[in-house]
């Protein structure tokens, strides 16, 4: 009987995807704007990404909020929408 792969999907989507290349611990950072702006440097320096670097920067949050689901904390939760908020400033794009 063939042994079961112990990672996950989403941890190979993270690993190997055209998405963007991620620091190590961006989204355990305390502050939003701290993470906003990991994010978007990340974004505009990948040369993995497809998209523009607004859509690659917010897909991968939105990506790391969806897979988490019930696991976040109320407390994490906010920061990562608030973060998406700054991402957005941070882009000049309207809320």
């Amino acid at each position: 009987m063939p042994k079961k792969k112990s990672k996950k999907w989403s941890q190979q989507v993270s690993d190997n995807s055209d998405a963007m290349d991620l620091k190590e611990g961006v989204f355990k950072q305390r502050s939003a704007k701290k993470i906003a702006d990991s994010l978007k440097q990340s974004a505009e320096q990948s040369s993995r990404r497809k998209a523009s670097p607004f859509q690659s920067a917010m897909s991968m949050l939105n990506f790391y909020i969806n897979r988490a689901g019930a696991q976040l904390s109320k407390a994490k939760r906010t920061r990562l929408e608030k973060a998406k908020a700054e991402l957005r400033k941070d882009f000049g794009r309207n809320p």
